[in-house]
């Protein structure tokens, strides 16, 4: 009888051993407490059902962990798109509005660099508009009136006279060299900051950095009575090729052959002659 309960235990030992899993090949056989090992969470992007997840199924792994569609009416990043088709006016200003939202500058942190910055980049590629200046308005008071002034001046409440604890005097923005300096100087400045200035270009976006910089040519034509705004500008009209948009796109259209137009022989001269520079 005790040779009978021995021969059984045996069986039922080796049978318990025998479904242990050995590992082998591809199997690597029983884990020790598999969980620490294999996420239970939900991996982006990654498909590979875990089958320890008791909670869910195999459907609802895939529904979170596979890439899904935007929310609707999602729009990507700095593009809205356009109503209607384009003119060649249209196209023009298209180009200061990259789809990405982002323009790469090629200049460096250098004085040289500086300089070419200066002596290249010559016009603002974004239109004077009231909307343009508001918000040009809004943004110099917060990142540049602190210490440029309100009226750029730079006599902004951080560096007066009458309790400014800033030792380093910012720059007069009224000064005749920077009344008369070129858009990339000041764009350059943006980006890469001047003396104990230092770098702006991760708090303004590419649209933002060219609406203060217009924000300050308004402050300037101001203290030389001259004007600056979407109905004329008086003081460096060259360097805002786009700043009469809509009288320069009716008079552009109404110079538009009309035989040969289906044939693509539209003449662009006068386009390219009045396209504005575009930054590097």
């Amino acid at each position: 009888m005790r040779e009978i309960f021995y021969t059984g235990l045996l069986i039922v030992v080796i049978v318990l051993l025998s479904s242990c899993s050995p590992a082998g090949g591809e199997d690597p056989g029983h884990e020790f407490m598999p969980d620490m090992f294999h996420s239970t969470a939900y991996e982006a992007n990654l498909y590979d059902y875990y089958y320890y997840n008791t909670w869910g199924d195999e459907d609802t792994y895939k529904q979170y962990a596979m890439p899904r569609l935007p929310v609707k009416g999602t729009i990507p990043r700095g593009y809205a798109g356009m109503h209607q088709s384009m003119t060649d006016v249209d196209m023009r200003h298209f180009d200061a509005m990259p789809i990405s939202g982002h323009v790469p500058y090629y200049y460096e942190d250098t004085e040289e660099e500086r300089t070419r910055a200066g002596e290249e980049i010559r016009s603002n590629p974004f239109p004077i508009s009231s909307a343009g200046l508001a918000s040009g308005k809004k943004l110099y008071d917060i990142f540049c009136g602190i210490c440029h002034g309100e009226a750029g001046d730079g006599l902004g409440y951080l560096v007066r006279d009458d309790g400014g604890v800033y030792p380093a005097a910012p720059a007069n923005f009224l000064l005749p060299e920077l009344v008369a300096a070129s858009e990339g100087r000041y764009y350059h400045s943006i980006m890469h900051g001047k003396n104990v200035m230092g770098s702006y270009a991760d708090k303004l976006s590419y649209e933002e950095r060219w609406q203060v910089i217009h924000y300050i040519r308004a402050l300037q034509a101001k203290n030389e009575k001259l004007q600056y705004d979407e109905e004329g500008n008086t003081l460096n009209s060259s360097a805002v090729a786009l700043a009469d948009w809509s009288k320069e796109a009716t008079a552009m259209m109404d110079e538009v052959p009309h035989e040969g137009m289906m044939d693509g022989e539209q003449k662009m001269d006068d386009a390219d002659e009045t396209a504005p520079a575009q930054d590097h």
